[in-house]
């Protein structure tokens, strides 16, 4: 019953401009001890990211750099189960450490998603989002905070451990537990649904390094249904690197500008470029 959990917030699209990090230690299966810190990403802040988690750039300007809180993270995940709710906050923590120079967390990691995919069935339509579950299980968090969303998590792997009698240990082995192949509707692709971003449904825009077609495979395989077209249904829109640098000025897609939109009403969609997708289904060189 023993797990760490880390959660990030970013400064824009780009994963590595973590701005925000909050740890929650669980100790038999209780909240033990917490941390957290505001990072200075040393990267710009979009207007979309700031409205989210409400951190700005005069919050940072004193803050310490992820090289400087990165030994004081160090303690809390070396060696340990490290759990986070899908893969976005491990892979902005790899993407970070790769633009310091540093070497990743050596820590299992463990998707909080991923395991409530595999207790609770019936929340497969209202989605396996952070969120959701919070509100079907009865956890009270501030959303977008970095250190309130990693407790959250964190309670949700407790009951998930106690609805099913299995330890972290044991969904570290449990969370990657096959489930049946869905057809995606849109373009007949097979989904995996054991795929890292499993529960997804992807957009893309702009120029990829790689054709439409083979990306959108490679989503699939990696668990995400497509879409044509950015909707209430829509948790990802992938855009192109050579794009990301256009966020702040007008010639976004109609797709980018319509994810934004319903983003500032609430609705939960994260913008990443295409690199950092690919890093997050472990295919970073693929177009390269």
């Amino acid at each position: 019953m023993d797990f760490t959990v880390i959660d990030v917030e970013t400064a824009n699209p780009n994963l590595a401009s973590i701005c925000q990090v909050g740890i929650a230690v669980f100790r038999g299966g209780k909240l033990h001890q917490t941390w957290s810190s505001l990072v200075n990403p040393g990267d710009y802040f979009h207007p979309i990211n700031t409205s989210i988690h409400g951190i700005d750039e005069s919050m940072v300007a004193s803050a310490p750099s992820w090289a400087q809180v990165y030994p004081q993270i160090l303690p809390f995940v070396t060696h340990q189960i490290v759990a986070s709710h899908m893969p976005f906050d491990r892979t902005a923590t790899l993407r970070a450490c790769q633009s310091a120079g540093l070497a990743h967390f050596d820590c299992a990691w463990l998707d909080t998603a991923r395991v409530a995919r595999r207790t609770w069935s019936e929340c497969s339509q209202s989605g396996y989002g952070l969120k959701n579950l919070a509100a079907k299980l009865g956890i009270s968090f501030e959303h977008h905070d970095a250190l309130e969303d990693a407790r959250a998590a964190g309670e949700i792997l407790v009951h998930a451990m106690t609805h099913t009698g299995s330890t972290a240990a044991d969904w570290c082995s449990l969370a990657n537990q096959p489930l049946a192949n869905v057809l995606c509707s849109f373009n007949q692709l097979v989904i995996n649904p054991n795929g890292e971003l499993a529960g997804n449904v992807l957009v893309f825009t702009g120029a990829l390094s790689i054709p439409r077609r083979e990306a959108a495979e490679l989503a699939a395989s990696g668990g995400c249904e497509i879409g044509s077209g950015v909707t209430k249904h829509t948790t990802l829109l992938v855009v192109g690197d050579q794009d990301i640098g256009r966020l702040a000025g007008k010639d976004r897609s109609s797709k980018h500008v319509k994810a934004e939109e319903l983003i500032a009403k609430g609705q939960n969609i994260r913008i990443l470029g295409e690199s950092d997708f690919q890093v997050l289904l472990g295919f970073e060189s693929l177009g390269r």
